[in-house]
């Protein structure tokens, strides 16, 4: 079975992630795939992880993790086949925190599949244009594919007083969104399931080092 984490990318009070990704993962489960059991959805919520701006004294690239939150957070991202990442845009690029958290491993994101469903004043599209670059250095293959909400017409600010910075209404998405969460996640478990045998190789070279020493 495919295994798919739904990861929130902001960590900030107030974020309008968390509601983005919940309704991400409802519309998942109703995938055909889910249905049948080819695959599952998970809500990974980066403010539950507590990672620090990255203080590992060696690079990610040698898997030599010595802090308690490298290793669970590790452990975590090792668990899944591929990734939809929710976030907004933060001055033109994506959040320092889903930087960072993408930053503390390399190994765990190996030959996994991503999709995207991004969000802000221009569609968050500019986010996603850097995290596909980050992403690739860690040897993650991103579909085309991106679901783009808009906090004009995907919010509903009924109610809320307007000129308070930190009101982020009722995220309320056009009908049309479900169908794209759709067609990206179609796209994201065909590949994440087609980059399997490259996940088994390097499983069975790291074991296979493993004995040798």
């Amino acid at each position: 079975m495919t295994r798919i984490a739904v990861i929130v990318g902001s960590t900030r009070p107030g974020r309008r992630g968390h509601a983005v990704a919940r309704w991400v993962t409802e519309v998942a489960a109703r995938h055909p795939a889910a249905v049948v059991d080819e695959a599952t959805f998970e809500l990974v919520d980066l403010a539950e992880y507590g990672l620090p701006l990255l203080d590992e004294p060696v690079p990610a690239l040698f898997g030599r993790y010595q802090r308690a939150e490298t290793r669970r957070w590790a452990a975590t991202i090792g668990s899944f086949d591929g990734f939809v990442f929710v976030t907004p845009e933060y001055n033109h690029s994506l959040p320092a925190a889903l930087k960072n958290a993408i930053d503390h491993l390399y190994a765990e994101w190996n030959d996994k599949a991503a999709g995207f469903v991004s969000y802000g004043v221009h569609g968050g599209t500019r986010a996603v244009e850097h995290l596909r670059l980050a992403l690739a250095e860690v040897k993650v293959a991103d579909v085309r594919s991106q679901v783009v909400l808009s906090v004009f017409t995907d919010f509903d600010y009924t109610g809320c007083d307007m000129t308070d910075p930190t009101a982020a209404g009722e995220f309320k998405p056009g009908e049309q969104q479900e169908q794209a969460v759709n067609t990206m996640l179609d796209e994201v478990i065909a590949w994440s399931a087609a980059l399997e045998p490259l996940r088994a190789d390097a499983t069975a070279a790291s074991e296979g080092n493993a004995v040798s020493v």
